[in-house]
Order: structure tokens, then C-alpha cells, then sequence
């Protein structure tokens, strides 16, 4: 089969590798579509996988095309979104039921191979079966939905709240649409992409600007979230938080990313800062919210190139051009 191999940091192949086969409690899914996110591109430069070479792709969905001897729970011709997560179950953090801190973790396009190739083999626990009605390779995006759901699992949630959102890619809208429906009162968006700002317009944000210093908010806001991993923006976004209010950390940082913070501040206001892992029992959820509608497709996918074009797709999406950037290695 055809696969997208990053080689070595900054080195992308497309080439012709062994077919996969199941253990007794995996499927081999025939990749429909496959999202490309800020991890790739961490990836690609050198950072969080552990070996190379490596395929890469964590948000994807797909047929089943083969099963292994134990696996009852889909069949060949379901169609499933795949939660990357792979967890030990066995140390410290999986035994407290987090999972997404396994001092052993790994994921599906990151420590083994993932779906940007033609291909590729998953644990039938990772495995959500679509409902009818839903494109197959749309379903890609229940993945990053599925972090943007365990982002609020973290928050306050409290109704009539005042959001403002660093970063109106991908992520920034998904986690706008969450906040209208959790009641908010408000939600701002800031990024410098004006197109990106016009799509945030168009899904009904309350304000969508280049800076924060361009909306009226004496007391600050309620929660304000960072989409970015962009130090300016998180240091930007620090320093707007109403007292009492909550600063999630959600974008990937570089590792070597600081900002100041004012200990005082966060004393006497009582702010709390905090920060979101990938996905946390939030898979399910998320493919229960896509199914209902949530995110419209046409409007968060931009482009869709076949997987030959990877390094292409790659470098569009570091250039900041469209949406969400998707491989459909069928096409």
C-alpha cells in the first residue's frame, strides 16, 4: 500500500510499504479521510514522535476492511471514526482514570503508524461505528472535536459566561461552537487571519478582530482560551482574564515557548489557569455531537488533497491557508 512517511525531521516520502494485518483485537481500516493538525507539524519538525520514520495522521475515519479473530463489536463494511489514544491501562495515571497522562502514552500516527496512507491497523476499542447519514470522510473530524469536548470538561461551563478565543483556525471554531452551546453570553474570537475571521463571522461569533484592545471589556473576560500555542497570544490572553475567571492553555506550544506570569494577579483575582490534553473519555461524545450536526463540514473542511500531495497539504496547512486540511488517500 501507499503511505505518507515522514522519514526524518523535515523529510516527507510517499511510499509503497507491507499491508497491515490485525492482532486478535484489531481492524484494519481503509482510510476515507485524514486531518492534518498543528501535531503533524511538530512532527514533521522534530518534536513528539518518539522514532522515526513514522506515518503520521491521528485524525481520521474509514471502512473496515478486515478484522481480527477476538473482534465482534464492528465487521468488515462498518464505517468508524478511530480515537488515536493508546493507553497502558496499567500505570500511575491510567489506574486514576487518566488516561491522557499515561506515563507510558502513545497515539495512532505518532508512536505507530497512522492514517495517512491507504491503510492502516487499530484496536477495536478505538473504534466509533457511524450512524447513517454521516460521510465517512467528514467523520475525521470527530477526532479533533473529541479534544475540543475534553477542553470543556475542564472549564467552569457556567451559563451567560464571556469567552474569548485566541485563534479562529480549525480548533478556535470548534471550541466557539462548544461555548454557544454551553450557554455562553458571549464569544470573541482573535486571530490575525482575516479570512480565517471572516469564517468565524459566518458561524455566528459575537466579535471576530485582530486584538483583544478592540473590544470593550472593562471587567476582562470569564474564560479565555488559547487555540494558538502562540506565546504573544497566550501572554496577550493571560492578561485578559476577568477576576474570578478561568485561562485554558489548548493550543500545542513549542516546547521552548514562555511567557511571563504575574502571581499576584492570579493570588488576589483568583484565576485559575489550566490546560487540556488530546482526548479523555470524550471520543464517544464527540461522534454523538458530530452525528447531531454541530460542526457543518462544508464550512470546516477547506481542502482535500490526495495522499501523493501530503507534503503539499503539509506545507498549506503551516502556511496558515484554509481550514481544515484533509488527505483522502482514495481520491
Amino acid at each position: 500500500m501507499k503511505a505518507a512517511v515522514i522519514v526524518e525531521p523535515g523529510r516527507i516520502e510517499i511510499q509503497t510499504i507491507p499491508d497491515p494485518t490485525p492482532g486478535p483485537r484489531d481492524v484494519v481500516v481503509q482510510v476515507a479521510g485524514c486531518g492534518i493538525c498543528g501535531t503533524d507539524l511538530h512532527i514533521m519538525e522534530g518534536e513528539f514522535a518518539p522514532a522515526y520514520p513514522i506515518v503520521p495522521g491521528h485524525e481520521f475515519a474509514g471502512t473496515v476492511v478486515e478484522v481480527g479473530p477476538d473482534v465482534t463489536e464492528v465487521g468488515v463494511g462498518d464505517r468508524v471514526a478511530v480515537d488515536p489514544s493508546l493507553h497502558c491501562g496499567e500505570c500511575y495515571y491510567c489506574k486514576r482514570a487518566r488516561g491522557n497522562l499515561c506515563e507510558n502514552w502513545g497515539g495512532i500516527g505518532i508512536s505507530v503508524p497512522g492514517g495517512a496512507a491507504e491503510y492502516t491497523v487499530v484496536p477495536v476499542k478505538n473504534c466509533f461505528r457511524l450512524p447513517d447519514g454521516v460521510a465517512v470522510a467528514d467523520a475525521a473530524l470527530i477526532e479533533p472535536l473529541s479534544c475540543a469536548v475534553r477542553g470543556f470538561d475542564v472549564l467552569p461551563r457556567n451559563m451567560a459566561d464571556h469567552y474569548l478565543i485566541y485563534g479562529s483556525g480549525t480548533m478556535g471554531l470548534m471550541m466557539m461552537e462548544l461555548a454557544k452551546r454551553a450557554g455562553a453570553a458571549s464569544v470573541s474570537m482573535v486571530d490575525l487571519n482575516p479570512q480565517r475571521l471572516e469564517t468565524a463571522r459566518l458561524l455566528g461569533c459575537t466579535a471576530a478582530v485582530t486584538s483583544a484592545d478592540e473590544l470593550a471589556a472593562p471587567r476582562g473576560w470569564d474564560v479565555v482560551i488559547d487555540c494558538t500555542g502562540v506565546a504573544a497570544a497566550i501572554a496577550d490572553g493571560l492578561r485578559r482574564v476577568g477576576k474570578g475567571g478561568t485561562f485554558l492553555q489548548f493550543g500545542v506550544a513549542n516546547y521552548d515557548a514562555r511567557v511571563e506570569v504575574e502571581p499576584f494577579k492570579i493570588y488576589n483575582q483568583e484565576i485559575t489557569i489550566t490546560g487540556s490534553m488530546a482526548v479523555l473519555h470524550s471520543f464517544e461524545r464527540a461522534g454523538d455531537l458530530f452525528a447531531t450536526g454541530v460542526l457543518p463540514p462544508e464550512i470546516f473542511i477547506s481542502h482535500r488533497f490526495p495522499l501523493d500531495q501530503y507534503a503539499d497539504a503539509l506545507g498549506q496547512f503551516q502556511a496558515g491557508v484554509g481550514r481544515k486540511i484533509q488527505i483522502t488517500p482514495g481520491a
